[in-house]
């Protein structure tokens, strides 16, 4: 037995002995009170749930250091001047938090995501810290005027990326209920309940 059902059975029968024995209360009742004190424990001693804290520790650090970046990313964009690369910015945060719930619920779909926790998360933070530091200055060499433009060029190449990544890491999903929805479709149109046809792309529709 586990310790907790041991526990509820030492409570379920301190809760029919007291009545029977002590009291001399009618074995029936005395069982019901038990049985009762016994349900209870096992109501009140359950298991809780199981955190990711709990079942990957080494998961949940590099998650939890991802969301602290992702909130410096968002920290970040009121602080910039540049209306395009703080729609991109925020564009990424949003990517961000998207994948980072996707891995939190799904830590099997960590190695779809290759490099971007140890490697892409964290320069694109040094990036957009450089950024802000270069643009805070108002530079006027052509060495800080191209790398404000290279730069923003660099911040929406990350941003598609990341969308990128994100869509990866539901692929297999949309593949395979498509593949379930184009056969119960079959088996629709085979029972008579469904003349609709799943639109063929053609390459005269291009």
């Amino acid at each position: 037995m586990k310790n907790k059902e041991i526990l509820s059975a030492v409570i379920g029968g301190a809760f029919f002995a007291v009545p029977y024995l002590v009291l001399s209360a009618p074995m029936v009742p005395s069982i019901i009170i038990g049985a009762a004190a016994f349900g209870a424990g096992e109501l009140v001693l359950g298991e809780s749930k199981l955190t990711l804290k709990d079942t990957d520790p080494s998961l949940y650090k590099l998650l939890n250091t991802a969301k602290k970046q992702n909130k410096h990313i968002l920290n970040m964009i009121p602080l910039l001047e540049d209306e395009e690369i703080k729609k991109q910015l925020n564009d990424i945060n949003d990517s961000v938090t998207k994948i980072i719930d996707t891995i939190s619920k799904n830590p099997s779909k960590l190695k779809q995501t290759n490099n971007f926790f140890d490697y892409y998360l964290p320069i694109t933070i040094k990036l957009v810290d450089r950024y802000d530091e270069i643009e805070n200055q108002k530079l006027s060499s052509s060495e800080s005027k191209e790398f404000i433009k290279s730069t923003n060029k660099m911040i929406g190449e990350i941003s598609k990326a990341y969308k990128k990544i994100l869509d990866n890491l539901y692929r297999k999903e949309i593949v395979d209920m498509d593949v379930e929805m184009k056969v119960f479709n079959s088996l629709l149109k085979a029972d008579g309940f469904n003349d609709a046809e799943f639109p063929i792309k053609k390459e005269s529709d291009e």
